[in-house]
């Protein structure tokens, strides 16, 4: 069979001769072949390039980030520094809040929070350890992290506690008597016998008796509640205060009583008045103090600067 061909005639501008030039089938099918493979030869290597600029690109943005990264990991380590002289500032301060709650001081290795065997796993350790120096300080800085938090957690626990005891203990102060009920002078101490003024009998003399003005202001020496008010044969009008734990206060020859059974008074509310009732030879306050059934001397439940001789 006979190859097809085709003839391409040249001809130049001006005045130069015409040619003709053959192709075969053949040469035009080379030559197709051959633009193929050049434009396939330069599209591949224009997406080389392009894939590599881009790599580049991502590389340098990465590069980038690292060091932003690193340099934020220093800062935190930095002021992790500071902030762990914070928290030894402040455990100082609870080891002195902890005295005076009255609590025992928490060990000093309790309040580093250590923990012993092995380094702990999480899932990013062994990513940021495969980074080298910097995943290590990584590393560093969450272990850091992780051991400020245990010992703020501790803190937070021991203060907590402190707080509690000091709250009771602020409660129970507030309900002990501490201050004398009315501004006077101690005529009669107490004692296991004494001869009375009146009866000219020897008895106990459970309380002392503190000589005042008539009509004079008696307070509460603590926090309570009034358990008893009544006539008494012998101590006139009285009123009884229970202060909790087996604290109870009892004042007799009131002229009048200010308070009613079941009244919640706190230390310095007045709750009666100075007088003569009963069997009395003058204006004065009878007070008691009793400790679980017990007749104390009341003297003990007062403030050395708040006894006027």
């Amino acid at each position: 069979k006979t190859e097809r061909r085709w003839t391409v005639m040249v001809v130049p501008h001006g005045s130069g001769a015409s040619r003709a030039v053959e192709v075969s089938q053949t040469v035009v099918k080379a030559l197709v072949g051959i633009g193929s493979v050049v434009s396939l030869a330069f599209l591949v290597l224009g997406a080389a390039a392009i894939s590599r600029g881009v790599n580049i690109t991502r590389s340098r943005a990465l590069e980038n980030e690292n060091r932003v990264l690193a340099d934020e990991v220093q800062r935190m380590r930095e002021r992790l520094v500071g902030l762990t002289d914070t928290l030894n500032k402040f455990s100082e301060r609870e080891q002195e809040l902890r005295l005076l709650a009255g609590l025992t001081p928490t060990d000093t290795g309790v309040q580093r929070a250590g923990i012993g065997g092995p380094a702990g796993a999480w899932s990013e350790r062994d990513s940021l350890a495969a980074i080298g120096p910097k995943g290590q300080e990584a590393i560093a800085a969450r272990v850091d992290v992780d051991a400020l938090s245990r010992r703020a957690d501790i803190l937070v626990r021991s203060l907590n506690e402190a707080y509690g005891s000091l709250a009771k203990q602020r409660e129970r102060l507030a309900a002990t008597p501490s201050i004398m009920p009315t501004a006077g002078w101690i005529s009669s101490a107490f004692a296991r016998e004494r001869i009375h003024p009146i009866l000219h009998l020897a008895r106990p003399h459970e309380g002392i008796d503190v000589t005042a003005k008539m009509g004079a202001a008696i307070e509460a020496p603590a926090a309570g509640v009034v358990t008893d008010v009544k006539w008494e044969e012998g101590y006139g009008n009285m009123l009884t205060i229970d202060h909790g734990g087996g604290l109870v206060t009892r004042y007799a020859h009131c002229s009048q009583i200010l308070v009613s059974r079941g009244k919640r008074v706190k230390r310095g509310d007045v709750i009666a008045k100075v007088g003569s009732t009963g069997l009395s030879t003058g204006p004065h306050l009878h007070y008691e103090v009793w400790v679980n059934g017990h007749a104390v001397d009341p003297v003990k439940y007062v403030l050395p600067d708040a006894i006027v001789d």
